[in-house]
């Protein structure tokens, strides 16, 4: 990771405080500065904009019909 020191113009400060105020959790500015970064990038083709979760299918099934509802029982007996 790198870092940076970044100069805002006031008025960007005081949108970025008033953002961050009215947050019920006050993020920190680097998650701020990062996600407006990200979303930028993004937007211009520059960056992945999300990671998408690939999930590959067995490829023979247990036999079980009940295995999504009742997984935790499943599991315990590992």
């Amino acid at each position: 990771m790198r870092r940076a020191t970044i100069t805002l113009p006031d008025d960007l400060a005081e949108a970025v405080a008033e953002y961050a105020g009215g947050q019920a959790a006050k993020p920190p500015l680097t998650a701020i500065v990062q996600a407006a970064l990200r979303q930028y990038l993004a937007e211009r083709g520059y960056l992945n904009g999300q990671r998408h979760l690939r999930i590959t299918p067995a490829t023979r099934s247990s036999g079980r019909r009940d295995v999504s509802l009742k997984h935790d029982r499943y599991l315990a007996r590992r």
